[in-house]
């Protein structure tokens, strides 16, 4: 059975098709392909979330959050950035679409020219999650472990409503911090600092 599961400000909304089977890749992709203004992520056992898209001030603090990292990456020069909009599908199997994401090139380049054009069967060394109003934190929370179980290096998850930041590493203990002004990805992201004047 396939489930709809669409994100509304408050709580879920659950659509089932009871007559229709899990969605293979191929149909994912399609479906995704077919509703192409819609947010669609598809969690490890099939479940497939419809978000609303960014409000206005969400989608700005993310191109903020997009063009430091992207600045940092054209000086770095050891790896590739990617914006929101982009679908990674993870070793368990979920489809997932940080809000910016980072992966070195030996990595990006040892996929196949088919695998880059689809959702990229590779899990990002780096993922920055910026909570909006309507995401649960409990949810995303969630959504960072994940990332870090399948193979992340570094996560930061941003609450711009308490302006706290959420650092994940593998084996790590949870790092908080309270309204940084700045953070810092040393040492997987050598001299990326990510301001947070706009973030905030």
């Amino acid at each position: 059975m396939t489930t709809l599961l669409i994100q509304t400000e408050s709580t879920p909304l659950t659509v089932n098709f009871p007559s229709l089977v899990q969605m293979t890749n191929e149909q994912f992709y399609e479906f995704c392909q077919a509703n192409g203004d819609l947010r669609i992520e598809r969690t490890a056992n099939g479940e497939v979330i419809i978000m609303p898209p960014a409000f206005s001030d969400t989608g700005n603090r993310n191109f903020n959050i997009a063009a430091q990292l992207g600045y940092w990456t054209e000086q770095d020069g050891t790896g590739i950035g990617f914006d929101s909009s982009t679908g990674f599908t993870l070793p368990n199997g979920a489809m997932r679409s940080p809000d910016a994401s980072w992966i070195e090139l030996e990595r990006w380049n040892a996929l196949t020219d088919a695998q880059k054009a689809s959702f990229a069967p590779i899990c990002p060394s780096f993922v920055i999650e910026l909570r909006s109003s309507s995401d649960r934190l409990i949810k995303l929370q969630e959504k960072m472990q994940e990332y870090i179980d399948n193979g992340t290096s570094l996560g930061w998850l941003i609450d711009r409503q308490n302006r706290k930041v959420y650092i994940y590493r593998p084996n790590r203990e949870l790092e908080i911090l309270e309204n940084p002004e700045a953070v810092s990805g040393n040492p997987e992201l050598p001299g990326f600092i990510l301001r947070m004047g706009k973030i905030w």
